[in-house]
């Protein structure tokens, strides 16, 4: 596993469950790969859920688009590699990357994220913490987007 302050890879192997009738990674499969890389970058960082919950906030997701470039089939190797974007007021911004282990592209995910209070559901400002967690002072753009992409 890789990890980083803005960036975190780890590499998976494609389950048969995640197959559909055409015989590849279902699309619905590449965005729990997304969100899962997502939370275990949080994780790493210390910022599990229940760290956000006594924060007072939580994050949800506003957006996803993929582009789809390879298709992955049940066995092959997957690195999924996430980076934080940027933060901004209220919304931050990850792109997710999936390419087999032999370097090729398998898809792009870009994920807009919106910070919500827990006592009340209605967006919020990232909290500070969270931007020094992950390697910032204030609300900014923190990387370039992943290689290849």
């Amino acid at each position: 596993m890789d990890s980083g302050r803005d960036t975190f890879s780890y590499a998976i192997r494609v389950q048969a469950d995640e197959i559909d009738e055409l015989g590849h990674v279902n699309n619905t499969v590449y965005l729990r790969y997304a969100e899962d890389v997502a939370r275990a970058h949080s994780d790493a960082l210390g910022l599990s859920l229940g760290v956000y919950k006594a924060l007072g906030v939580v994050p949800v997701v506003r957006r996803h688009t993929i582009t789809y470039h390879q298709s992955a089939v049940l066995g092959d190797g997957v690195r999924v590699t996430t980076r934080v974007e940027a933060f901004r007021g209220a919304r931050a911004g990850r792109t997710t990357g999936l390419a087999r282990l032999d370097g090729v592209l398998l898809a792009v995910v870009e994920t807009e994220w919106v910070w919500i209070r827990v006592d009340n559901g209605r967006p919020t400002r990232v909290p500070q913490k969270v931007l020094e967690t992950f390697g910032l002072t204030n609300d900014t753009s923190v990387a370039a987007p992943l290689a290849g992409q």
